[in-house]
């Protein structure tokens, strides 16, 4: 387990956390992304897009992005949680604590320069519906103050195969973090979520 800035961070599996959300979750599936003409031709051009959807906690961010891979192998890219820290900068680890019917209990560990965030994530997983949605584990505190967000992922063709990926986090911290993690969690969040999910699943889709 790597330092924590002391004082601020205090994550704990034995503690709940201090409340049971501020921001306000999804019930059921997520909300489809509107996308203009230009966005369309952004996305066909393979380039991503951001857009803010609006919500009752304030505005979320959502990436969007295309991918040359079936949605079964998007799934299983983005459901291969031990792999996270190979592909994604700044991750140090990852370790699923639980499942309970359609939800799934992931701990995320995050670290830069000696310093780390630890957050505990619950998952209600609809990839049969094209939709995963998550929030904080509230039973157990984490050092973010909240996280809510979701992945949906639709096939438009099958000659070339390709889908459309979204991802949106709403993502609260506490208090004074450091800027390098601060730009790792919400600055650069959209788009390195999107980036190593295009890039494993389609090299895993066309090895």
């Amino acid at each position: 387990m790597f330092a924590l800035v002391p004082l601020v961070f205090a994550a704990d599996a034995n503690e709940p956390h201090e409340h049971r959300g501020v921001v306000s979750a999804y019930s059921g599936a997520p909300p489809a992304v509107s996308l203009t003409a230009t966005d369309v031709a952004t996305l066909e051009a393979g380039q991503l897009v951001q857009k803010q959807i609006v919500a009752d906690s304030g505005g979320r961010g959502v990436a969007v992005m295309h991918v040359n891979a079936p949605p079964a192998t998007i799934w299983k890219t983005i459901q291969n949680y031990g792999a996270y820290p190979e592909w994604v900068d700044g991750l140090d680890g990852t370790r699923i604590y639980k499942r309970q019917g359609d939800r799934v209990f992931v701990e995320f560990n995050l670290s830069k320069m000696g310093m780390g965030v630890d957050y505990f994530i619950e998952h209600s997983v609809h990839t049969d519906e094209g939709w995963v949605t998550w929030t904080l584990d509230y039973d157990r505190q984490s050092d973010l103050d909240d996280s809510v967000g979701y992945w949906r992922v639709t096939q438009l063709s099958e000659s070339p195969i390709v889908s459309r990926v979204e991802y949106s986090v709403d993502l609260r911290v506490k208090g004074w973090v450091p800027g390098f993690i601060e730009d790792l969690l919400m600055d650069k969040g959209l788009v390195m979520a999107t980036s190593w999910v295009k890039t494993q699943a389609e090299a895993a889709y066309n090895p």
